[in-house]
């Protein structure tokens, strides 16, 4: 795993975590300048809450879908936080969330928002999990976003403006302070046996196919194997800087070796 924030002094605000049979990538989103009198916490503190409580979940919790298990966290975070917090503010902390366990034979996968889960397959091309729905709905956003100062009054109106569609039909679904939310994520499943591989990104790093268009999924899933994840964010750097794009929070997760994955001897009390 590799995670990079987007600019050196910064706090990262994605969080990567794995247990040993599966892997989590949360990038939060929703603070800029003044939103400390909406959330006393902060992205980062509500990505790594939600991180931290998914993986706790996947290692003691069989049995139950993610989301299921993404709808509990959700809740334990929103909990944590509600008292002292406007949690439904629309610039309160959010997070997209991709998720992969390994479970009877098969490779599970969850993704909501707008992270990109890969699943390397040994014959036929990389099953590629993204939603669009908050693509589609940012990329109208993007070019006024990035024309103005960051953390200025119009980029902070802008930003509110875009996060008004959240978790609302017709908007796009993110992890935030409704449960329901994990509902709306694409899941599905791929036997073992049929990949060699997988990944887990968030939008600061899957940007070296959708944004900048350097390489495709199955030349990104060669560099992973070849290089790892360092060389991806390198690219993204380079073409950031080449493009004048404003950077991002950059992070992968990538899995190999699935078939060896064992459950945890732990159970829930």
């Amino acid at each position: 795993m590799t995670s990079v924030a987007a600019r050196p002094g910064r706090v990262n605000e994605d969080f990567a975590g794995a247990v040993p049979t599966a892997a989590v990538l949360v990038d939060g989103a929703g603070g800029f300048s003044g939103a400390e009198a909406i959330c006393r916490h902060g992205v980062a503190w509500y990505a790594y809450r939600l991180g931290g409580s998914l993986l706790g979940l996947l290692s003691l919790v069989r049995g139950r879908s993610l989301p299921a298990l993404l709808a509990e966290a959700i809740a334990e975070v929103t909990d944590a936080h509600r008292d002292t917090c406007d949690v439904t503010d629309p610039i309160s902390p959010s997070a997209t969330v991709a998720m992969l366990r390994v479970a009877d034979g098969v490779v599970e996968y969850l993704v909501l928002g707008d992270s990109v889960v890969v699943l390397d397959r040994a014959d036929a091309a990389p099953l590629v999990v993204s939603d669009p729905r908050e693509v589609v709905i940012s990329r109208s956003y993007q070019s006024a976003i990035e024309a103005v100062a960051e953390g200025g009054d119009e980029y902070r109106r802008l930003l509110r403006d875009l996060r008004a569609n959240r978790n609302r039909p017709g908007g796009f679904w993110v992890a935030k302070d409704d449960p329901r939310a994990a509902d709306e994520a694409l899941t599905g499943g791929c036997p073992i046996s049929e990949l060699t591989g997988a990944a887990l990104l968030s939008n600061g790093a899957s940007r070296i196919v959708d944004r900048f268009g350097l390489a495709d999924w199955p030349a990104v899933m060669a560099v992973l194997a070849s290089s790892g994840p360092d060389e991806i964010i390198h690219r993204v750097r380079r073409a950031e800087a080449r493009h004048a794009v404003r950077p991002d929070d950059a992070t992968i997760a990538h899995c190999t070796d699935l078939g060896e994955a064992r459950p945890s001897p732990v159970e829930p009390a």
